[in-house]
């Protein structure tokens, strides 16, 4: 089997473990960070349909392509002075970690007359390393979005602590349950459905504990780094 054929099949065996996993009820998000531009494409019209969500905007902007067959999403940490170069390229910014940028974001979007699908970064493991709301700011956050009319909330996101199920566990339950408040906030430009977390090596435990969205990348792609 050619390495090409490998990412296939592994994209079908983890489509198919984590449609099982969740009574169908989750969405699979392809972490192709680092992942050349020919293979996305080539997975793309094996199998489309297939999310990408890209961490860094030069390299999203390095491999972009258009294809019904696609969609692309921004899951990393992303400044104010990026967002006008993907907002036109992306169908939703799950790492909308603080007002300014939400602020930035409605301002680029009202300009090309686009609503863009938002999730709300919760720093769920209060991590001074990563980004995302505490949870006692995320009211803030809440009643800002609902004015801003060129977004659209569809939930929250996280990125856990590398640390153990023990420590995993309470966090998830925590994150379940502010991501019910979320849903419970009702306003025109709301529609909650996405609680994003888990990745390759936490999103069996994710989609146990709650989890309707996981960013998954090596399972599929194989272990990647940057060279520098």
């Amino acid at each position: 089997m050619d390495a090409f054929s490998d990412i296939v099949r592994k994209y079908d065996d983890l489509l198919k473990e984590v449609s099982d996993l969740s009574d169908g009820e989750a969405t699979l998000v392809l972490a192709s960070k680092m992942v050349a531009q020919d293979v996305l494409m080539g997975l793309a019209e094996a199998r489309p349909g297939v999310i990408y969500g890209e961490n860094k905007v030069q390299e999203l902007l390095s491999k972009y392509f258009v294809s019904d067959a696609v969609e692309w999403q921004f899951i990393g940490r992303l400044q104010t002075n990026k967002v006008k170069y993907i907002v036109d390229k992306v169908s939703m910014i799950q790492s909308v970690d603080s007002l300014r940028l939400a602020e930035e974001i409605e301002k680029r979007c009202a300009k090309i007359g686009k609503t863009m699908e938002i999730l709300l970064e919760v720093n769920i493991g209060e991590e001074a390393s990563k980004g995302g709301i505490s949870r006692e700011g995320l009211s803030e956050m809440l009643s800002a979005v609902q004015e801003m009319p060129h977004l659209r909330l569809r939930g929250i996101m996280s990125v856990l602590p590398n640390a153990d199920e023990t420590v995993l566990r309470p966090l998830y339950a925590r994150l379940k349950e502010i991501f019910e408040v979320v849903r419970g906030v009702h306003a025109k430009n709301f529609d909650v459905k996405y609680l994003s977390a888990g990745m390759s090596g936490d999103y069996k435990l994710a989609l146990q504990n709650g989890s309707n969205m996981v960013r998954i990348g090596s399972a599929v792609f194989g272990a990647r780094r940057y060279v520098k």
